[in-house]
């Protein structure tokens, strides 16, 4: 059973066992072993990382799953990368697990891959592209701003409702401009951008 995560602090050395048998937790298909596993690997650093993309190959979906929360404990760039990556994994759960890492730190070379998922079928997945991106914050701006002005309805809702939630001066005219639109969501979402920069009213709670 794959689940959500919280990221720990990094745990003293002293108390961790040795990298092959925390790989063996990783995928032992124990959550518990997993997810404490998860939770140390970080510590071993780039030897940790290489370790670990090597299980990115794997077939099994929920070994991929964990390499991805694994990951998302370190603070290196080829984390990030190898969980950029598996945005274009497979499976929907791992994807959605890449999608939640990069919410919680985020990294600007995301940026297009996350857009990518904005419109996709699986609406917890495009939903965790949106956070992301809002979590990336100005960088993204001009990304999402596209994908408002020719992109898809559910993807254009996403991208408001990701500019909504952060400050960009950029995105205030787009965001004026859909107030006037026929659809609540892009004008309830709009609003708050709005507001959320101190020059909005709020017109309308959703039901």
């Amino acid at each position: 059973m794959r689940r959500p995560f919280v990221l720990l602090e990094t745990i003293a050395m002293g108390n961790i066992p040795g990298l092959d048998t925390l790989i063996s937790h990783l995928t032992s298909g124990n959550d518990a072993d997993a997810e404490a596993a998860a939770q140390q690997i970080a510590a071993y650093g780039q030897e940790g990382i290489q370790r670990l993309a090597t299980i990115l190959s794997s077939a099994d979906p929920d070994e991929r799953w964990w390499v991805v929360r694994s990951l998302a404990e370190f603070d290196h760039p080829d984390a990030s990368r190898l969980i950029i990556l598996t945005l274009k994994d497979t499976d929907k759960a791992v994807q959605q697990c890449a999608a939640l890492a990069l919410r919680e730190k985020p990294d600007p070379k995301a940026v297009p891959h996350l857009v990518a998922l904005l419109g996709d079928d699986d609406r917890l997945l495009a939903h965790l592209a949106a956070d992301a991106l809002a979590a990336i914050g100005p960088p993204a701006t001009k990304a999402l701003l596209e994908v408002v002005e020719n992109g898809a309805d559910l993807a254009r809702i996403e991208s408001v409702r990701a500019l909504a939630q952060y400050e960009d001066h950029a995105s205030i005219p787009t965001l004026f401009k859909l107030l006037d639109e026929d659809s609540a969501l892009l004008e309830y979402w709009a609003n708050e951008g709005l507001e959320n920069m101190g020059i909005g009213m709020r017109f309308f709670w959703p039901g």
